[in-house]
């Protein structure tokens, strides 16, 4: 877990150096060219950069440990500051360039100068942004290859946002990058600052879809995923090879931070048992399973019979007829 979050603010920091000296080369580039869609990754380039400092203050209030008042330690707090980057993208940098691109379209927009000024600079952020991708990308990759799952996959399941933001930052500022270049090539050629204009638009657009992606993966992780599936069958083997195991009732898990899982189970014993020899069983399953799966914090087993109407009406309820109470 700690190499996971070196590696992660290891992959913002490059993002942030990279954004901040891209921001400054841009809005000289906007002022000297007088291009709407410049000026719009300019805003973007400033917006991301506050963004990898939030990404940075969540990966350090994250880690800090446990506590009376956070029982289950501040990793959700990670998932907080990662949804407001998705909310920055959109306020700051996606309805600038709208307000950028119909501006232009609608009021005429300025006639451009110099525009070979926005070509170096252009091809410039496209390398160190380049960059920045490269690194996140790499990280993403190996930690999708660590879980063994296909790279879709894992954006779908993972529990650490903070190198996916940045990678999908980092790919958004380079499809702005492509716009605003045919927007200053159009522009330059046509001498209409419509392709500007509209340039500004495509931008805003890719800004929004990113900032609607990032929002969702953060709502799941804030509202609390239940862990990888695999995991969950794994711990569901354990407790099922348990010889003072009747039946698993019912096992329930959550997300509480990158690589930190709390996990619920309802367990049939088998009749006969004594209290104590309960309590014993408990605590050799709680070891099996915090040994087998290091990422679960805490284990809570709950002893139950099966086929209590009660019970079984909330099991079915979250998984239907063919749930557990039914294999």
């Amino acid at each position: 877990m700690a190499e996971e979050r070196s590696e992660s603010t290891v992959t913002v920091l490059v993002a942030l150096g990279a954004n901040l000296g891209i921001a400054v080369a841009k809005t000289a580039a906007a002022v000297i060219t007088g291009s709407s869609a410049m000026a719009s990754e300019a805003a973007h380039s400033y917006t991301d950069t506050g963004n990898e400092v939030l990404l940075l203050f969540g990966l350090r209030r994250s880690a800090r440990p446990a506590d009376r008042r956070h029982p289950f330690g501040y990793g959700k707090e990670r998932y907080f500051w990662s949804l407001l980057v998705a909310v920055a993208i959109f306020g700051m940098g996606a309805l600038f360039a709208f307000l950028q691109g119909f501006g232009t379209l609608f009021g005429g927009g300025e006639s451009e100068s110099d525009p070979l000024v926005g070509y170096v600079v252009l091809a410039v952020a496209f390398v160190l942004e380049g960059v920045s991708f490269l690194q996140g990308t790499r990280t993403v990759l190996r930690a999708a290859a660590e879980e063994d799952l296909p790279l879709a996959a894992y954006l779908r399941r993972t529990d650490e946002p903070t190198s996916v933001s940045v990678v999908m930052e980092d790919a958004a500022a380079l499809i702005g990058l492509i716009f605003a270049f045919l927007g200053l090539f159009l522009h330059q050629i046509t001498g209409n600052a419509f392709w500007d204009g509209l340039a500004s638009l495509f931008i805003g657009a890719v800004l929004t879809v990113v900032a609607f992606l990032l929002g969702r993966i953060n709502k799941d992780l804030l509202i609390g995923n239940q862990a990888d599936p695999r995991l969950v069958s794994g711990i569901r083997k354990i407790f099922a090879a348990a010889p003072e195991i009747d039946w698993v009732v019912d096992i329930v898990t959550m997300t509480v931070g990158a690589d930190q899982v709390l996990a619920c189970a309802r367990l049939d014993f088998k009749d006969g048992l004594t209290s104590s020899e309960v309590e014993r069983v408990c605590v050799r399953l709680d070891h099996d399973v915090r040994g087998a799966y290091p990422e679960i914090g805490e284990v809570f087993i709950e002893p139950v019979p099966r086929d209590d109407p009660e019970l079984r009406a909330r099991v079915v309820a979250r998984y239907g007829e063919s749930g557990p109470l039914t294999k």
